[in-house]
């Protein structure tokens, strides 16, 4: 096994296109692991840390940059970052170790394809793209379409994330991630809930609410969605969101948690998510 370390884009693309057996990382926190546990050695590792591009996080024109490779550290110790996304910031902090989170990444995060992964709920609320490289240049998809499954996602052989662009959060509005772990850090999530809202008054114009680790990927929550926007938060109208985002779920039995369990701890923290996101909405963000 070899490694290399571009510290271009284009450079980079060269690589994997030159060794198909390659694979990228921006962190390794899964990899290594991984490779550790059995798992076939790619022939060439591709170290994405020393591309300015995917290190870099940049807030301009009502719009956030942050590279695919950027530590999620440097996330959570951002304030204008936290202030505007918590949600999008507790999921980054969860992300394992104080020691881990320099290295992990909301790249491979996503791309590890994890149903659990902490900062991909929370991101599909906010409506997050990322851009892609590909062989013949760039695109921009949405984060929600890039996990296909288990382990698995929509990149093709050869393509790896760039950045991600966040647009600025309306007024009147904000974000929650919560979730279920046995133990309080180091661990990956049982049941995972986002949620994001907007509001003009007291009512809600906007709603998203986002399910990890119920399924084999996130779930959006459309009927507590529908049930949110209009209305004024009560204790109907989230008992309402409880019983869809129960609903919603497809979680399977393992030695972590049931059916059961998943499927009604999904409705439990779903409910808590919005009410913390209504509240933050309430109080400017």
């Amino acid at each position: 096994m070899k490694y290399a370390s571009p510290t271009t884009v284009d450079e980079a693309r060269s690589l994997l296109a030159d060794n198909p057996g390659s694979r990228v990382f921006a962190g390794a926190t899964d990899l290594v692991p991984q490779m550790r546990s059995g798992r076939p050695e790619p022939s060439v590792l591709v170290d994405l840390k020393r591309i300015d591009r995917l290190m870099a996080v940049n807030h301009h024109d009502g719009r956030w940059v942050i590279g695919a490779a950027t530590p999620t550290s440097t996330l959570t110790h951002n304030p204008e970052f936290v202030a505007m996304f918590p949600g999008i910031a507790e999921g980054a902090g969860l992300i394992g170790s104080d020691q881990i989170q320099n290295r992990s990444s909301l790249g491979g995060n996503l791309c590890n394809g994890s149903p659990a992964a902490d900062s991909v709920p929370a991101m599909i609320a906010s409506g997050a793209r990322v851009v892609v490289a590909s062989a013949d240049g760039e695109r921009t998809v949405p984060v929600a379409d890039i996990v296909t499954g288990p382990g698995q996602t929509s990149l093709a052989a050869g393509e790896f994330l760039i950045e991600f662009e966040i647009d600025d959060a309306p007024a009147g509005t904000s974000d929650a991630y919560l979730r279920v772990t046995p133990r309080t850090e180091m661990d990956i999530a049982v049941v995972g809930a986002a949620a994001r809202l907007t509001l003009d008054g007291d009512t809600i114009t906007d709603a998203c609410v986002v399910l990890g680790a119920v399924a084999p990927t996130t779930v959006r929550v459309p009927a507590a969605e529908a049930a949110l926007v209009g209305s004024v938060l009560s204790d109907e109208v989230l008992e309402t969101v409880a019983a869809s985002a129960s609903a919603a779920a497809n979680p399977i039995d393992d030695k972590r948690g049931t059916v059961q369990y998943r499927t009604q701890v999904a409705g439990v923290l779903a409910k808590r998510a919005v009410a913390l996101a209504a509240q933050r909405a309430g109080n400017g963000g």
